[in-house]
């Protein structure tokens, strides 16, 4: 065969070659772990994970031609999310997305320079994460869950959308690092409104059980199911206790309400997977996670069942219902 031959032979048979195959002949396939604290069935997981993946494409990057993104799924489980944690950083990845706390915890457990991009943390400073959120100082950044001075607000829509409430339950975590500031930001408001709280950690099902239960034994209760992985794990048995004993409650995701849940006020948690692929993109060219700064939410939502509050007997003031950026009917 001769030479031409041969080089139009070789060019015609690599147009064939799967994508991934021709980016290897030409540029280096970069790689991403991915940790996720969900279950691989969460329907907002899987949600996230694919807008990060088409944040990553506005920037040129596209899984399976130019970059690898190796994912695993750790289900709010300290253990499969330690084991899989290591299993990515011996992947020798480029850079990791961890998202939420205790993927942060594993992966810093296994590696203190590999670059983390982290998404839905809390308290990163107070969690150890970073040294200041402007500094990150270390191989850690990312985007933190929300501003605890808006935590207020769940007081604030409470009192709103049910006036006689006196005495609010706050489902929360007290173990997690932000727990603290959280509250006190409940409570800064809680008290000009002459509300009374009672904080209540919850770990397993019984615990919300519990707590659900001695609600039911005087009236003028609310909810607050402030956002940790625990309350994220028990949701819709959370949602379904508030229904049968007729609490209005108040929840941190849109997805709580579409659940039937009363209302919900909090960040988007999939535009933190878009911002994170932003940092990942700067970080495969080369920027360091110390100079990059801890952002925080820019999009918060408010979502109103209105058939949930039917079933309560309760009427959305109009003004709520107009601010809303969503309402189920």
């Amino acid at each position: 065969m001769r030479r031409r031959e041969f080089i139009t032979f070789i060019g015609s048979v690599a147009a064939t070659w799967p994508p991934a195959a021709r980016a290897q002949q030409g540029e280096r396939v970069r790689r991403i772990g991915a940790l996720m604290s969900r279950a691989a069935d969460d329907p907002e997981g899987q949600a996230g994970l694919a807008a990060f993946k088409q944040g990553l494409e506005q920037f040129g990057w596209s899984d399976g031609r130019n970059v690898r993104v190796d994912t695993r799924w750790g289900e709010d489980d300290a253990e499969r999310d330690r084991e899989y944690a290591a299993e990515l950083v011996e992947l020798g990845p480029d850079v990791i997305l961890a998202i939420g706390s205790l993927s942060v915890t594993s992966l810093e457990r296994v590696t203190q320079s590999l670059p983390i991009v982290f998404a839905a943390v809390g308290d990163p400073v107070a969690a150890g994460f970073v040294e200041t959120l402007a500094r990150p100082g270390g191989n850690t950044t990312g985007f933190m869950l929300f501003e605890y001075s808006l935590s207020g607000k769940w007081v604030e829509l409470l009192k709103q959308i049910a006036p006689t409430v006196t005495r609010i339950t706050v489902l929360r975590r007290a173990n997690v690092p932000s727990g603290s500031a959280e509250f006190a930001a409940i409570q800064a408001i809680a008290q000009p409104l002459g509300v009374e709280l009672s904080p209540v950690s919850i770990r397993d099902t019984a615990d919300v059980e519990r707590a659900a239960k001695s609600l039911s034994h005087s009236a003028n209760n609310g909810l607050i199911v402030t956002p940790s992985a625990s309350s994220w794990a028990h949701r819709n048995l959370i949602i379904a206790l508030a229904a049968q004993y007729k609490l209005p409650a108040v929840y941190a995701y849109r997805v709580n309400a579409a659940a039937g849940g009363l209302i919900s006020y909090g960040p988007d948690p999939i535009d933190q997977y878009r911002r994170a692929a932003g940092y990942v993109h700067r970080i495969l060219n080369g920027e360091k996670p110390a100079d990059l700064p801890v952002q925080a939410p820019t999009k918060y939502e408010l979502t109103v069942n209105l058939k949930t509050a039917k079933a309560l007997g309760l009427t959305i003031p109009q003004p709520l219902l107009a601010a809303a950026d969503q309402v189920i009917e």
